[in-house]
């Protein structure tokens, strides 16, 4: 896969903008491993290769098991390895992220917002629209993984 463009440099104000919205969250008080997680599991459903390794790569350095990260595409099923505001974010990401198919039902916004305060929840959804946005850039634009440098 070669890159197409290199959307940062052909639109720096829209790169930095989208910044901006990424500090913000890391300043949101979320953990910074659940965000991580909703980013990665964002990015699975998308399918962005670029965005699936960097938050693989992300989580590990900070220090989640190999065991856990291998089960974010089956996290419904991993009984207690994740926790209860874990799955939420992961469950509330799915829905935001397929809302076309969902129109995120009044069911599943009262299961995250049963696990979130309402800033909480404001944040981990721009943090799942900003991942959408970031994956959608990185497949149009065919940005490719580090681990193709690697290979």
């Amino acid at each position: 896969m070669s890159n197409r463009l290199d959307y940062a440099k052909a639109s720096p104000e829209g790169f930095k903008a989208l910044g901006g919205v990424y500090v913000a969250i890391q300043k949101s008080g979320l953990p910074k491993e659940l965000i991580d997680l909703v980013y990665l599991r964002v990015s699975l459903i998308n399918g962005c290769a670029y965005c699936i390794d960097m938050h693989s790569r992300d989580l590990t350095k900070g220090g989640l098991v190999v065991d856990k990260l291998v089960l974010v595409p089956a996290w419904r099923d991993a009984g207690a390895v994740f926790t209860a505001r874990e799955r939420a974010a992961l469950a509330w990401a799915e829905v935001v992220t397929r809302v076309s198919e969902t129109h995120v039902p009044d069911a599943d916004y009262a299961a995250a917002a049963a696990q979130f305060s309402d800033k909480e929840l404001a944040d981990l959804t721009y943090a799942i629209g900003l991942m959408n946005v970031f994956n959608r850039l990185g497949i149009a634009f065919r940005v490719p993984p580090a681990a193709a440098a690697n290979a």
